[in-house]
């Protein structure tokens, strides 16, 4: 693939501007639509989401949690519907307005029917009578959304949520070279700036892609099971990580294959 020296001054600008890494790679993906602009809106839209779903579960804990209801009333539609109000206040969009035939529109009701999908397929163990703790947890919906979007999106996206390597519960999680040097030399650095994400334009699985690593830090109410005393366990089962609030705990890898 020939470029000439006019074009790869333009390449090198424009990924300079966005604020992604530039290697070997770039080129490939240069000339591919939608723009790296776009690409970053897309990588934001679909966290935003995810993170407007998974805060859904964690405000509906104690109610999925409580073996003395049956139903939740915590159906696909009420919760993709608490998600998209979540997703308006921190987006100041709505995403049913977004074009459906662009690559955002796409994507991000793909992203929404996963939400539906994971909820209703779930709806035995969300309204289990006389069982306290279910398991139905943020972290286990945010798996299995992102699975079912990979699903539906799969030659255009993926998504997973990792961490780093020591914190890792599912062996589904692990993340792979790329987001392992992300987190080890970017996200993990002291000098990294909190909730500044990383792009690259790199190659995944012999493609090119564009790549965002959002980093996510623990609050308070992650510490009962990933805080003190360290190697106590907690209630799903694993030992506790010791970390403190604020720490690095996990990142929503997103990759827009081109």
């Amino acid at each position: 693939m020939a470029y000439g020296r006019t074009h790869l001054k333009i390449v090198l600008a424009w990924a300079a501007c966005i604020g992604i890494s530039v290697g070997a790679t770039v080129l490939f993906a240069a000339t591919s639509n939608p723009s790296a602009t776009e690409d970053a809106e897309i990588a934001k839209s679909l966290a935003a989401m995810l993170r407007a779903g998974r805060t859904v579960i964690s405000q509906n804990q104690d109610r999925i949690n409580d073996p003395n209801v049956g139903n939740k009333g915590l159906d696909g539609r009420t919760v993709l519907q608490q998600a998209v109000k979540l997703y308006q206040e921190a987006t100041g969009v709505d995403p049913v307005s977004i074009d459906p035939k662009s690559p955002l529109g796409k994507l991000i009701r793909a992203q929404m029917d996963s939400i539906v999908e994971v909820i209703e397929s779930h709806q035995q163990t969300i309204n289990r009578q006389g069982v306290g703790f279910k398991g139905f947890i943020p972290a286990v919906f945010a798996r299995l959304v992102n699975e079912a979007f990979s699903r539906r999106a799969g030659s255009i996206a993926a998504m997973k949520v990792t961490a780093p390597p020591q914190l890792i519960r599912n062996r589904r999680a692990q993340p792979d070279e790329w987001e392992t040097e992300v987190i080890r030399d970017k996200l993990s650095s002291p000098g990294w700036p909190k909730d500044q994400s990383y792009a690259a334009i790199t190659v995944n699985n012999g493609r090119p892609a564009y790549r965002t690593a959002v980093p996510e830090y623990y609050g308070r109410s992650c510490l009962a099971c990933h805080g003190s005393p360290k190697g106590e366990i907690d209630i799903t089962g694993y030992p506790k990580d010791g970390a403190k609030e604020g720490d690095l705990g996990g990142v929503i890898s997103i990759t827009l294959f081109h």
